[in-house]
């Protein structure tokens, strides 16, 4: 991501209060948040302020969010710690054109409303047995192409080796909730 990015984003979140905002799952999860576990752990890829990260840390999960923008992080660290659990959630200012950093495998992926097909391959191999993944982008699926949308089937395609929980794409909007299949040990 370029440095300008970096900047925008900055200057975007500079402008949320975050004191104002509830932790929450982002709303195209939320029909299914009891499939979420409450415990073990999870990676909130472009987590912005933390509110699904927060949220699912107060569920019991130990989670690691990252994104771009310092500013966020600096609200994400905020809102844990005010909402007691900041020993849970973790956060670190990630540039994702780098790729997904090296890490163990978690309980949850959720990556909401940011697109880099590079990621979707390593999304996967970071999910445990039985892990969920929920993603959610920008769709060309009722709005215009665009290059941070995803092409029609897009997400079913790329996540093609997971269990389909439920997904959907209009709007302008495109998401999936998979599950990784569970390893049998003999």
């Amino acid at each position: 991501m370029s440095q300008q990015d970096r900047l925008d984003w900055d200057t975007t979140y500079r402008g949320v209060d975050v004191a104002a905002g509830e932790p929450r799952l982002p709303a195209v999860f939320a029909a299914h948040s009891d499939l979420f576990p409450t415990t073990g752990t999870a990676l909130d890829i472009a987590c912005g302020t933390g509110a699904a990260s927060v949220w699912l840390a107060r569920r019991g999960l130990r989670v690691h969010g990252m994104d771009v923008s310092p500013v966020a992080i600096g609200h994400c660290g905020e809102l844990a710690v005010r909402h007691g659990v900041a020993e849970l959630a973790q956060f670190g200012v990630v540039d994702l054109d780098g790729g997904l950093p090296a890490g163990p495998s978690v309980d949850v992926v959720l990556c909401h409303r940011f697109r880099d097909r590079r990621l979707y391959r390593p999304m996967i191999e970071r999910l445990a047995s039985g892990g969920i993944l929920a993603v959610c982008v920008l769709s060309e699926v009722g709005a215009a192409p665009g290059r941070f949308r995803a092409a029609p089937g897009e997400l079913r395609d790329a996540f093609a080796a997971l269990d389909v929980i439920d997904a959907d794409e209009g709007g302008g909007q495109a998401w999936l909730l998979a599950r990784a299949a569970t390893t049998a040990w003999r």
